[in-house]
């Protein structure tokens, strides 16, 4: 009887290990941060816990509320400012979704292309 019920802690505490495993790989404690550059005309975006943005795209600030699902960051609807800025590429503004890669968020436009990288701050 000793037997089976060390097996069945060891069963347990590998099935623990996998969910902590799993819900540690997920991409979600990622997010919350800060990309980009405080220069003038250089995007910046923060992240916040709630999944809340705020930035400036070089130009306009930006913010909205996204979502994270697994290893990505779906970007909501922005509110924004529309001042017109000459020799700024306002790419950020087309941002869809957004992955954590080595340190960088890659930022991806609705079809799916990649649109830009922040650097990690």
């Amino acid at each position: 009887m000793p037997v089976i019920r060390r097996q069945i802690r060891m069963l347990a505490g590998a099935a623990a290990l996998a969910l902590c495993l799993t819900a540690c790989s997920s991409g979600e404690e990622v997010f919350p941060g800060s990309w980009g550059s405080d220069a003038t005309g250089e995007p910046s975006l923060t992240i916040d816990d709630d999944s809340s943005f705020e930035g400036t795209d070089g130009c306009n600030h930006l913010s909205g509320q996204g979502t994270v699902s697994g290893d990505t960051f779906r970007f909501g609807n922005f509110v924004t400012t529309l001042k017109a800025c000459e020799g700024v590429d306002q790419w950020l503004a087309k941002a869809d979704t957004a992955q954590v890669i080595d340190g960088d968020l890659v930022v991806y436009g609705q079809d799916g292309e990649k649109i830009g990288t922040l650097a990690g701050e």
